[in-house]
């Protein structure tokens, strides 16, 4: 008898590697270049292996990019999606977004990283992002929204909005981000800010 395996959610599993040196995540990262499965993160000697990312996440991830797409367009702020390009400082930290937008102009570094949590390790993904001053840092876990905005200290503060889109009010993306459409969604969003704009 065989059971069919698409009846069954895949299930991200996460792995997580104390005192691994700088060479050695290096040495794995080549091993795994070629599998778009897996996904690598480093801080400072912690490496977490992620593999499968499932479709909740890219789900997720996907419906938050156009949303905030459609939002931009709508409002005529200029934007580059940079999508999920590994940001680096050598030696310390390694980690690659979800989604990635620079504001009005395409700089080294995106304006705004989204991370998509699904399930949670110990690296703290706020810290792999510091090294290269990203401006604002937003993670989508359990149906909420939180953004993070460095700080003239160089610390990331939780902030209720961005300071890219000040009219924007998470709690609306998370409205379209749950409707079981994904089109439909996007389409009554720009509705819904038409309205409000």
């Amino acid at each position: 008898m065989s059971i069919p395996l698409l009846n069954y959610p895949i299930q991200e599993k996460l792995v997580t590697v104390a005192d691994v040196s700088w060479e050695e995540f290096k040495a794995i990262e080549v091993q795994l270049k070629d599998n778009r499965n897996v996904r690598l993160s480093y801080l400072s000697g912690i490496l977490e292996i992620m593999s499968p990312i499932g479709e909740k996440h890219e789900e997720v991830k996907r419906t938050l990019g156009y949303l905030l797409e459609a939002y931009m367009r709508e409002l005529g702020i200029r934007f580059y999606g940079r999508g999920g390009f590994t940001l680096e400082e050598p030696g310390y930290a390694s980690g690659t977004p979800d989604e990635s937008y620079s504001i009005n102009t395409k700089g080294e570094v995106p304006d705004i990283v989204i991370e998509i949590i699904v399930t949670s390790g110990t690296i703290n993904r706020k810290e792999l992002y510091k090294p290269k001053k990203v401006p604002e840092v937003w993670f989508w876990k359990s149906n909420q929204i939180k953004i993070f905005r460095l700080n003239a200290s160089g610390e990331y503060q939780e902030v209720n909005r961005s300071g890219f889109f000040a009219n924007l009010d998470p709690a609306l993306l998370l409205q379209y981000i749950e409707h079981p459409d994904q089109y439909d969604a996007v389409a009554e969003f720009v509705q819904a800010i038409r309205k409000i704009t």
